[in-house]
């Protein structure tokens, strides 16, 4: 037996108990006439004591250890002298008695601690060390109970867990598909999910009327902090079910979890319309955690002589609280330079200032009087030691625009406090998005999304600028302005979906070629469906306040989407590809 306890467990009911420990040397602090070693595995750390007089030749082995070095010990607990209580084993400490090296180690590259000197891409090179760290460690331990906690929900309901395939077929829209050569089919290829949406549409033509599936996707694009090449989703669907039963479902599956994993009980998740998503906060994804709305001020701003507000489409502003006073010129200005990054993208910034002294101070001063600048100050709600931000342009492009200034505004006044949690819907998303350079429409989520039931007669029979109008059966959840999860009532009807292929620029030909395994299945009673997917990895980090899934994935890709720790992607053995009819292609 290695251990009759971890290094978690022992506490003062323990003292004088004979105990067994193992575990790796996390410090080793010598003290001349007694050693201390913190012992540290995954359930927590626990002091090691070595005392000269006692035993010498223990002690001096004990000073040997490096860190990192895998040892069983024996030994008696006993009170400690001098109580640590930020840790949970603090009041206790082992009076070695016997020791046992069963792994030494190397210096490893950086400290293995919660504020360690390891920069990312070490770390990541050395990921099985990093994985040693409580702040990683834990982050890995909090997905496994939320995943179980998601299996005991949605099992308690009825939804079966079903594993679809990984080795698919390559389909055109969406993001790019990873792909894997068949040697048995030479020329020809699978991809790798980025999604099960097909199959779990299946399983509903098949009678499973839930289905649940904690699946890993595959998507080749560019990666930030909240994309990897593979990541991992909670993958769902339902039969003979309206839009408000999937919302309601999904809704009490994730507040259920907040209360049994963090002990937080979510409110009701508000439902907002995509139009008013935008209108009002620039964004599809709205952060609720501080007000702060867009407001459209075109019939108080224009017609003044302010060409640049007389010739824009739209004028829209946000109020940000007590910035009049601590927003200095200086500071202005930055934050116009910050709109004006290519990133942004916006000409200027206008701004508004209400003193506390009763004051108007604004850069459009010479074109506006102090009475109608208050005026505008009234739309807004604004108070003394307000101030107003107000960008034009585009509709479009200037409400997206608004909206990243409302969020950077939002972090410059601390008002998105992680550890607070605002849910919402966020429904009735365009069905189509009309792309100039391609001159076609696109799927706003995806081409198995139904219309709503009120436009599908004008989807079989409209023109193209009813097609534009058209509205889905789509909803997004969003927590804290984070997506994360979408999905839709699904078309089940061959004759709707062939019609949708038609105006996503599919020609009959194409679209049996790709889907029409699909479509035939429509043909033997498919019951009307629809489903969700949630971004596992995504919640998660939501849940614990962080903004990186990375240290949720145990073995994650860097920004270029390598493995840094097994140098992967890398060649291949010659005689592979020949088996797969490969290199010619890749030495042309």
């Amino acid at each position: 037996m290695y251990r009759s306890q971890n290094c978690g467990e022992l506490r003062i009911d323990h003292v004088g108990q004979e105990v067994k420990l193992s575990g790796w040397v996390a410090s080793n602090r010598d003290l001349g006439g007694m050693t201390f070693i913190d012992l540290r595995d995954r359930y927590g750390i626990t002091q090691l004591v070595f005392n000269m007089d006692t035993d010498a030749g223990l002690c001096g082995e004990a000073r040997k250890l490096g860190r990192e070095y895998v040892i069983q010990i024996d030994g008696v607990v006993r009170e400690r002298s001098s109580k640590n209580p930020q840790r949970a084993t603090g009041e206790i400490e082992i009076e070695v008695t016997g020791l046992q090296v069963l792994n030494a180690s190397k210096i490893p590259p950086f400290l293995i601690e919660n504020d360690t000197d390891g920069g990312e891409e070490l770390r990541m090179k050395y990921r099985y060390l990093d994985l040693r760290r409580d702040a990683v460690q834990s982050n890995i331990i909090f997905r496994s109970q939320v995943a179980q906690a998601i299996r005991k929900n949605l099992s308690a309901v009825d939804f079966v867990e079903v594993e679809t395939p990984f080795l698919i077929k390559s389909t055109p829209e969406g993001a790019r598909d990873f792909v894997v050569p068949s040697r048995l089919n030479s020329g020809q290829f699978y991809a790798l999910p980025q999604s099960p949406q097909t199959f779990k549409q299946l399983l509903m033509v098949s009678g499973f009327d839930k289905y649940f599936q904690i699946v890993k996707c595959f998507r080749d694009e560019d990666l930030r902090a909240d994309r990897q090449p593979e990541f991992t989703q909670l993958d769902c669907e339902m039969s003979f079910v309206t839009q408000d039963q999937v919302l309601d479902t999904f809704e009490t599956l994730v507040r259920n979890i907040f209360r049994e994993i963090l002990d937080i009980e979510l409110p009701s998740f508000p439902r907002m319309q995509y139009d008013d998503a935008m209108k009002y906060y620039g964004i599809d994804k709205p952060d609720l955690r501080f007000d702060m709305k867009i407001h459209h001020i075109n019939d108080l701003a224009q017609g003044h002589g302010f060409a640049v507000f007389d010739n824009a489409e739209s004028v829209v502003g946000i109020c940000a609280k007590g910035c009049a006073v601590n927003y200095s010129n200086k500071d202005i200005k930055k934050l116009t330079e910050w709109v004006q990054r290519p990133q942004i993208g916006a000409k200027g910034l206008v701004y508004v200032k209400y003193g506390a002294d009763g004051s108007i101070k604004s850069s459009v001063g010479k074109f506006y009087d102090d009475d109608q600048l208050k005026t505008w100050g009234e739309h807004f709600g604004a108070e003394a030691g307000d101030m107003l931000l107000i960008l034009c342009g585009e509709e479009e492009s200037t409400l997206k625009q608004m909206g990243q200034l409302r969020l950077e505004m939002g972090d410059r006044l601390e008002l998105r406090d992680p550890s607070e949690f605002k849910p919402l819907w966020v429904l009735d998303f365009p069905l189509l998005e009309w792309d100039e350079e391609s001159s076609r429409f696109h799927a706003m989520h995806h081409p198995f999304t139904s219309p709503k039931k009120a436009d599908q007669e004008r989807m079989l029979n409209g023109d193209h600028e009813t097609m534009k109008a058209l509205r889905a059966d789509a909803y997004d959840m969003v927590i804290n302005g984070v997506e994360i999860g979408g999905g839709s009532i699904r078309i089940h009807d061959r004759e709707l979906q062939a019609k949708n292929f038609e105006l996503l620029g599919f020609t009959p030909e194409e679209a049996e070629d790709q889907f029409g395994f699909l479509m035939g299945a429509f043909e033997y009673g498919a019951p009307p469906h629809g489903g969700i997917a949630l971004g596992f990895d995504r919640l998660c980090a939501i849940m614990r306040g962080q903004n990186s899934i990375r240290d949720f994935i145990a073995f994650p890709k860097n920004n270029q989407g390598r493995d840094v720790m097994i140098d992967a992607p890398s060649p291949v053995d010659g005689e592979q590809l020949d088996e797969l009819s490969l290199s010619l292609n890749l030495k042309a």
